[in-house]
Order: structure tokens, then sequence, then C-alpha cells
């Protein structure tokens, strides 16, 4: 079956309809790429798990009506349950639109935030959902961070789908200042009924000797569609500590590329993905060592329940002359449904001798015999699955970078959890 294929005569008519300024550059070259490469398909090797029919189909029904660039807007209360729950200084993207007054809020001396199209700089990336993104961007946001600051900067990304189709764009740049500790929340949510595509794109620069703290939080309404990529660089002796959760989502697609280019350089990036019926959700890293002595290490974990799809592939590329890296991977996925499936691939590439670098996975079902242990000690097969599950993704939740963002990240994987177990309940019954 041909997979359809983004209709470039409609993004061109709205790309013209986007206001004429610094950014108009950047996206007619993004319409040119997108023209000459498409989007990827089931044929490209890191895409053959992912359809990406239906963001296209989406993309071209919201572009064939004319683009609405302003959907209905998210309620400020349901933007504040968020904020309150979370100790923050928020900058608020909805719809693909930044709020001024989010900007206008931020007093510290040490933060600079200021707006694409402020000082306008090429940014087309040469990948295609990222040129999508640049072709249909309204504005992205920059955000220096030059000196200490005593809260988490929170970045919200927020959607309403009202009525009709919608589609939105959002593009962050963050910079560390070299010697600069910081910290990063970046939370995606979404609600109403109508389809929904959000793709995103952020970019971090580490200084050297800096450290950054960045979780990312996806709780985006199950029939919502949503891509994102992270492209990270560090400084020398820099180090970032990372978590991400995936829960909401019918379908997800997640591409984290990290540049270790200096000595010293230290990442760990954690996942957690909670996946049921009918969601897709899919990361994909890389990791590439271009000098020595180097550190990267990384760990997800899915669950997965009902008839649901879900893909992890990490590679790490050790290129010559990065002798002293150290690189470990690992993938452990939990299926609670024979209709779960993981497809998983741990990857290393090395060129230089002198390394350190390992990889694994493994795949399951709940402990037979753990659960009998639970069982005789007077729980039923609903409360021992869910002891199980929870100490399962414990290790992930409580290992989250930014300690003022632990309680909300417990509160609503206990909640996705539930919901997983009362399907598994309920499964049991008919069966």
């Amino acid at each position: 079956m041909k997979q359809a294929s983004l209709s470039i005569d409609s993004l061109r008519e709205v790309v013209r309809t986007l206001p004429k300024n610094g950014l108009t550059p950047s996206r007619e070259a993004a319409v040119a790429h997108l023209d000459e490469h498409g989007l990827p398909t089931l044929r490209d090797e890191d895409w053959k798990y992912t359809d990406l029919s239906p963001l296209v189909e989406i993309s071209n029904r919201w572009l064939t009506a004319g683009g609405q660039q302003r959907p209905p807007q998210l309620p400020s209360a349901a933007i504040k349950a968020i904020t309150d729950s979370i100790d923050a200084i928020w900058l608020v993207i909805s719809n693909g639109t930044i709020d001024e007054q989010s900007i206008g809020a931020i007093k510290h001396s040490g933060i600079e935030v200021t707006r694409f199209s402020d000082a306008p700089a090429p940014f087309v990336m040469s990948r295609p959902l990222a040129d999508l993104n640049a072709a249909l961007l309204q504005d992205g946001l920059r955000i220096r961070v030059t000196g200490s600051i005593e809260k988490p900067i929170g970045i919200l990304i927020v959607d309403r789908a009202g009525e009709s189709v919608a589609v939105a764009q959002s593009c962050v740049e963050i910079e560390v200042a070299s010697g600069v500790a910081a910290e990063f929340i970046e939370y995606h949510a979404s609600e109403g009924d109508a389809d929904h595509y959000a793709n995103t794109v952020l970019s971090i620069a580490v200084g050297d000797s800096a450290n950054v703290n960045h979780v990312r939080i996806q709780n985006r309404s199950i029939r919502h569609v949503q891509t994102g990529r992270t492209s990270i660089a560090l400084g020398r002796d820099a180090r970032l500590r990372m978590a991400s959760y995936d829960l909401g989502g019918s379908l997800v697609r997640n591409d984290i590329d990290i540049d270790l280019s200096e000595p010293g350089a230290d990442i760990a990036f954690d996942g957690l993905y909670l996946a049921g019926d009918g969601q897709h959700i899919d990361n994909h890293t890389r990791v590439d060592h271009r000098v020595g002595p180097a550190t990267s290490s990384q760990e997800y974990r899915g669950i997965l329940n009902g008839n649901c799809r879900c893909v992890w592939n990490g590679k790490a590329i050790v290129h010559k002359g990065a002798d002293g890296t150290d690189a470990s991977q690992a993938n452990h996925n939990l299926l609670l449904s024979d209709k779960a499936e993981i497809d998983t691939k741990p990857e290393l590439e090395i060129y230089a001798d002198e390394v350190k670098c390992s990889h694994g996975t493994t795949v399951g079902q709940l402990d037979e015999t753990a659960l009998f242990y639970l069982r005789t000690r007077g729980l039923d097969k609903r409360d021992a699955t869910q002891v199980l599950t929870h100490a399962f993704a414990a290790d992930i939740v409580l290992r989250a970078p930014v300690a003022g963002v632990k309680d909300a990240i417990t509160a609503i994987v206990e909640a996705r959890l539930a919901e997983l177990i009362e399907a598994d309940a309920a499964a049991d019954l008919l069966s």
C-alpha cells in the first residue's frame, strides 16, 4: 500500500499567508527541501515500524482548509491547573502561538528570552519533520540562561482541538552559558475531540562546565498525534541529566540526537512509556561520541497493554579517535497483553580503541511467581499487578532529575497505570 504524501501545493499556499518577516527565507527553504525529499516512509530504515500516514492525512486536511492558524485557545483554567501543579518559571505556547504575557512575566536577570522573529537566523535542519516545522512555524522561542536561577524554567506546549482538524508547530532553542546550573521542564498536553497534530523541535546547547537537568512530560489526549525532535550539544566537561515520560497520544514519535564533541562531556537520559489500546509510541535516540573521554548512558522502560505497539531504537556511534568513551544502553519492556508489541533495537558502532560500551534489552510479562506470592498475601490479581507495574516504573520516576516535578510525574504515571490495569482486568472478565 502506497503511503499518502504531503500536499506541497497546499503547503505553499498556507506558507504564503504567514506574516512576511525574518522567518520567510527559512520557511521557503524548508518547503523546497520537503518538495525535493518528501516525508519518511516505511521504506526508510529509521521509520520502518512507524507509518506517518495519520499525520499526513491530518496535515493535508488542515492545509486544504486553508491552514487556520488560531484554533480555539485552551481555557486559562486548564493551563493554570498544569502550571500550579509544578513550581517553575513558565513560558507557554498554545496552539503554536507564543503567550506574550508569560514572556513579559520573566524578570530574572539570569534569563534572556527572545523570539525568532526578533533576531532571525537560518534554522532549517534538513530533517523532514523539522523542515515541516520550519515551513509552518509562526514564531519560535530562544531561551538563554546566563546566571543561576532559583526555579526550573517550564515550557508548556499545550493545544486545543475544537470542532475542526488542527495542526500546531513549536520550536524552542535553549542555551546555557558556561559554568551555569539550570533546570528545565518541557510539558506537552492537549484536549479536544477533533483530530490534532503537534510537531515540536527543541535544541539544547550546554556550555563548558555547565550543569543542566531536563524533564519532558508528554500527556496529550489519547486521540492526538505528536512528533518531536530534540538536538543536544554538550561543551567541555558539561553535564546533562534528562528523563522523558510518554503517557498519551495516539501516534507519538520522539527523536533525540546528541552530539558529544568535547572531552569530559557527560550525559545520562532515561525514558518511560506507557501504552494502551490504539497507541503507537516510537523512541529513536542517537549519540555521536566524536572525542574522548566522554560518557553517555540511557535506560528506557515500557509498560504495554491492549492492542498497541511501541518502538525503541537506541544508537551510539563511537567515532574514530574517540578513545576513552563510555557508552551504555538499556531497554526493558513489560507486556500485559498478548496483543501488545514492542520492536526494540540497541545499536553500537565502534570505530575507536580503548572504549567501554554495553547494550541490552529485555521483553517479558509479569512474573507469575511474584504474582502468586502477592496473591497468597491477600492481594487480588488487580492489586498484585498494580504493585509489580509500579515497581517496574518506579526507578525511572524516581530518577527524574528535577526534584520539584517528581510529585506531578508520580501522580500522572499512577493515573495512567491505573487505566492500563483496569483495561487488563476488563479483558480478563471478557476472556
